[in-house]
């Protein structure tokens, strides 16, 4: 992958294109090493038939090789381009519903279409003729999930720090014990608000009323 990762970020999976898009480059380079040879290899120039068609696969080999799909444990980035760079992320927590879909000829070669639907105002973003569909789906799910966790868990540390720092133990023994317990029931509203079960307004009324504002 040729996006720089981020601090702390790391890749999970890398996915391509479908082979099956290999073929008819494989099956062109073979036509010209079978022309140049019943053209004359040497004497009558038969070789440009060859390196016409060999040099046809590398381009559209490397080009495969550089049309990418990654998903990190911040981001799915889809990434392509051999002479230019083109890249399009998805945060994880902008990422709203991920599906696929295999034709049957997809589902004999197992390539299909994702599609990703993000809060973004573009909408959906699809990517085309993916290998291993269904494991490229699994693993942003999978992120997703890990990624909530790891957010509403470093949501409640830094709640349970500004807690102790805002009432420490000499002065009010009392909140400063019970700073463990406020922890967890500020980390239950967090993730009843990342599940969508309480508004925005809700949990910073109900945030307020358990650190006494």
């Amino acid at each position: 992958m040729r996006t720089p990762l981020q601090k702390g970020e790391k890749i999970l999976l890398v996915t391509y294109s479908s082979w099956t898009l290999l073929v008819l480059p494989v099956l062109i380079a073979l036509a010209g090493c079978v022309a140049s040879y019943f053209i004359g290899f040497i004497e009558r120039y038969g070789w440009i038939a060859a390196a016409l068609g060999i040099l046809y696969f590398l381009w559209k080999y490397y080009t495969w090789k550089v049309n990418i799909w990654v998903v990190t444990n911040y981001r799915v980035v889809d990434e392509s381009g051999l002479l230019s760079h083109y890249a399009k992320e998805s945060p994880l927590d902008k990422i709203n519903n991920v599906s696929y879909d295999m034709t049957p000829m997809g589902r004999l070669f197992n390539y299909g279409h994702v599609e990703i639907q993000t809060a973004a105002e573009v909408g959906a973003t699809d990517y085309f003729n993916v290998n291993h569909p269904r494991r490229l789906k699994d693993t942003i799910t999978a992120a997703q999930s890990e990624y909530k966790t790891l957010q509403t868990s470093a949501h409640a540390q830094q709640m349970a720090a500004a807690i102790q720092q805002a009432m420490p133990y000499a002065a009010h023994p009392g909140p400063a014990q019970n700073a463990p317990a406020i922890a967890a029931e500020l980390e239950k509203l967090f993730d009843l608000k990342q599940k969508g079960a309480l508004s925005e307004e809700e949990y910073l009324r109900a945030k307020n009323r358990l650190l006494g504002h």
